[in-house]
This record gives structure tokens, sequence and C-alpha cells, in this order.
């Protein structure tokens, strides 16, 4: 009988080696698995490089897994945002690599790994120091820029609800960059908030098939970043 379900959140991230590329959703808090990048954090796994739409808010999430020194590289759109300190000054001391992607170009990106398409062109960017050095097309009178499609050995996702065979729904907007991780990772590891059995999920309003998840867990009170860093500055 198949059941993606794991033990644990160590469990989960137990796979994931140094040198690999690790897909986390979230867009800001909304959506962040806080509980597996800690616990990725606590699993040791370095030189990771990073695709996400930002890089975290205080010391807490994706911003300790940087501050912990695990991350080489960033792929993201956001590298400085409100409470964001710690990325740019290790960017500033060259300690970390940094991939700047338009937002919309990055999810396209996502999406087009997924979906085998291993490049496209776009508008975005054209004539900006973040066309230079890429192959630049003139299509219909208009020029576009070449953009490959991103892939993961792994993504870390949140969801509101799965099931045993990793059909999952979300919570409003925390979906965000989830589903189309799902299908660019290799590895695809949930946490959800709620665990149901199979038959409970109404199949017209599942958005990411179980055929791109591979692991679950349940945290059924997951931690919030904002709530966290706000812990941070009343007790520094």
């Amino acid at each position: 009988m198949i059941n993606k379900q794991v033990n644990s959140v160590h469990d989960a991230v137990a796979n994931i080696n140094d040198g690999t590329t690790v897909m986390i959703g979230g867009f800001g808090e909304a959506g962040s698995p806080i509980e597996l990048i800690h616990a990725l954090i606590d699993h040791g796994a370095k030189d990771l490089t990073v695709v996400n739409n930002n890089t975290g808010s205080g010391h807490v999430g994706l911003a300790a897994l940087i501050e912990n020194k695990r991350v080489a590289k960033m792929i993201c759109s956001f590298p400085k945002s409100a409470n964001s300190f710690v990325f740019p000054d290790l960017y500033k001391k060259g300690e970390i690599e940094l991939e700047l992607v338009p937002q919309g170009t990055l999810a396209e990106r996502i999406r087009a790994g997924g979906a085998g398409v291993p490049a496209f062109y776009t508008a975005t960017s054209v004539g900006t120091p973040l066309a230079e050095g890429k192959e630049v097309r003139n299509i219909n009178g208009r020029d576009y820029v070449l953009e490959y499609g991103l892939t993961a050995d792994f993504a870390l996702i949140k969801s509101l609800k799965a099931d045993r065979y990793g059909n999952l729904i979300y919570n409003k907007t925390a979906r965000n960059f989830a589903p189309v991780m799902a299908m660019a990772a290799e590895t695809t590891i949930v946490q959800t908030k709620e665990f149901v059995e199979a038959g409970e999920l109404d199949p017209e309003v599942v958005v990411t098939p179980g055929i791109f998840v591979d692991q679950i867990i349940t945290v059924a009170d997951p931690l919030l970043e904002s709530k966290l860093v706000a812990a941070e500055e009343v007790y520094p």
C-alpha cells in the first residue's frame, strides 16, 4: 500500500547530501516550511544551492540555514527584504554566491524545468545587467533573452492537507512556488498541517497530485517566521 509518510522532519531530510540543489517553497512567511528547514540545519548538509523567492528574515528558517554556512549559492528574486540582513552581510563579504532572477522569470524557469522544457525566451531583463552574457534573439521585431529551466535534487514545501498518496492542497497564497517546485525536483518533501485518509480530498481541488510527492511529514502546529523574528527582537 502506498504511504509516503515519514516519522520525523529529520528522517525526511536525511538523504540531502552536500552540494545538492534544494528548492524551498515560500513567499516570505507564506508557505515557508520552517520545520523542514531547521531539520536540514540539524542534518548538516552544506555547500547547497538553494532556490527561493528571497533569502529569509531575521535568524530563522532560510536565514538561519544561510547563517550556518550551509548555502553556497542562492538563486532568488529578492536577496534583500524587510528583516533580511544575514544574506546581504555574507554576500558583501564574498562568502556566498547570488544568481538574481526576476520573479516571473524565476517562476517560469521552475515551471519549465518541471515540464521538461529546457529553455525559453522572455522579454524580461532585456537591456539590463541581468541580460549580460545571455543570448538575445529578435522575434517579430522584439528582443528576447534566453533563460534555462530550473530543476533540483530536492524540494521542501508546505501544504495545508495531504493524504498518504501525496495529494496536496494549500492554504491560499501559501501555495506560491510549491506546485511547480514539486514538479521540478527529483525528490519532493512535504510538511503538512493536516494528514487525511485517502479519499477525503476532493479530486477537483487537489493542486499537486501525489505523483510529484515523495515524502510527507505532519506538522500540526507549524512555526510562523514572523513570530520567531518578533521574538528575536524582544529577546535578542
